[in-house]
């Protein structure tokens, strides 16, 4: 990212050294995590105890859940390219190249999930999450069945709908604040050789 970008540029980008001492440690893990800190911390940091709800969800999501990594971040991929989400496609673009070990499957799900590379089980998943997404009060018992049908358990169905919703909340608010992707997050993820 060049210097002269932000994190966001519809609202004020706070200065870390202001933030609560627990969003800095936080942000500061995730800077020696990755190597950089990724824009969704700092954007986010605008509101601290939104922050902490946010990611206190997205931690147990990641952690918690029977669903291997890389169909987390499918579903993410996935519901981020129906809501057009720059930010989003592009962050965990880089994490399901990483997880999954396939440079070119986040840009198929992002821009058609339909014709990805993917088995008939996850294509099934991420029907669900599009379908969640685009048209919620469409879905039906009939949608949960094809999923068990797939081999998903009821806990498996309620985390893939859970980061489906989460990802919904997310997109959104990067649209509004037009959250800026990282520029190491293009390159992440690409060479697998």
């Amino acid at each position: 990212m060049a210097e002269s970008e932000p994190p966001m540029t519809r609202f004020p980008v706070p200065d870390t050294e202001e933030l609560p001492e627990d969003l800095q440690e936080r942000m500061e893990h995730e800077r020696e995590r990755a190597g950089f800190l990724p824009n969704v911390f700092p954007a986010f940091a605008y509101r601290p105890r939104q922050f902490r709800a946010f990611f206190d969800y997205y931690d147990a999501l990641v952690e918690e859940s029977p669903l291997a990594r890389e169909e987390l971040e499918m579903v993410v991929v996935a519901t981020s390219g129906a809501n057009d989400c720059l930010y989003c496609v592009v962050a965990h673009g880089a994490l399901l190249r990483i997880y999954a070990e396939d440079p070119h499957l986040a840009e198929q799900l992002a821009t058609n999930h339909r014709t990805a590379n993917i088995s008939d089980t996850h294509r099934a998943m991420c029907d669900f999450a599009v379908k969640l997404t685009g048209s919620p009060a469409e879905v039906t018992d009939a949608d949960l069945e094809r999923l068990r049908e797939h081999g998903f358990s009821d806990t498996e169905i309620w985390d893939i709908a859970s980061t489906t919703a989460l990802f919904n909340l997310s997109n959104r608010m990067a649209h509004v604040a037009d959250m800026r992707p990282n520029e190491e997050f293009y390159e992440l993820g690409r060479d697998q050789s």
